[in-house]
């Protein structure tokens, strides 16, 4: 039975999470990105994957986003990683699993496999965004945001019609989890999805990853036309060939 779960992480904070259970059966693990939850169509169509093939499923809902407890401006890439190494911790427990990263999703996933190395079988990667903050948005302020953010500790930034509240803690965090400098040895398959017309993250920064897996069996796939989300029912189902890939090989 999947449904939407909370979990403690401490007195203070509860996290949510959807989730799938197979005993003894590998899991596919969802991380979302920045400002985003699991109400989106990429968790809900990959779920129903998991469920087809009978493997277990889990995403986790960051503190400060969607129904999560605490707020945003207090969170940052080190506590919503702890927060997913609690998680699979708490409820993946000894079994093996597959990440799939969306957007800063990927960096948070990147960040599990310090923890968790031999059980990690695989990493699909969409619209991959590991040290974003520094450099698709520290480097691109002006000294007037950045004289701003240093006094406030908040910058509103408005980016179409989204605005984002960036802290000065979140940037400083940022750069304590630098990741696209180390090497991951793990025997893997690995493949980074990307639009060819992602309009937040370079396609480079999918290239970047790839780099970082040095035994990895490696894969990138570009699509045409493809957004940052990837979100439309033709990517999600590309997405799931990707991943399909990962589980028939891995699994």
């Amino acid at each position: 039975m999947n449904k939407y779960k909370f979990l403690k992480i401490s007195s203070s904070k509860k996290i949510r999470y959807l989730i799938n259970k197979y005993k003894k059966k590998p899991y596919v693990i969802f991380l979302h990105g920045f400002m985003s939850d699991l109400e989106g169509d990429k968790p809900k169509k990959i779920l129903k994957y998991c469920n087809k093939k009978k493997i277990g499923f889990l995403a986790v809902e960051y503190s400060g986003h969607g129904k999560s407890s605490g707020k945003f401006t207090h969170g940052n890439i080190s506590k919503w990683t702890n927060e997913v190494k609690i998680a699979i911790k708490k409820i993946i427990k000894k079994n093996k699993f597959i990440l799939v990263g969306s957007s800063m999703g990927s960096w948070i996933s990147l960040n599990q496999f310090k923890f968790f190395g031999n059980q990690i079988l695989g990493f699909l990667g969409i619209g991959s965004a590991p040290e974003f903050l520094e450099n698709l948005i520290w480097k691109k302020f002006n000294t007037k945001m950045k004289k701003e953010i240093k006094i406030k500790g908040i910058y509103n930034l408005k980016h179409g019609n989204y605005e984002y509240p960036i802290t000065y803690q979140l940037i400083k965090d940022g750069r304590k989890n630098k990741i696209l400098n180390k090497k991951i040895i793990n025997k893997i398959y690995v493949t980074m999805i990307h639009g060819s017309k992602d309009e937040a993250v370079p396609i480079n920064y999918s290239k970047k990853v790839l780099k970082i897996f040095k035994n990895a069996e490696k894969k990138l796939l570009i699509i045409k036309n493809g957004d940052h989300s990837l979100s439309s029912k033709k990517n999600i189902k590309k997405i799931i060939t990707e991943l399909n890939s990962i589980v028939s090989n891995s699994v």
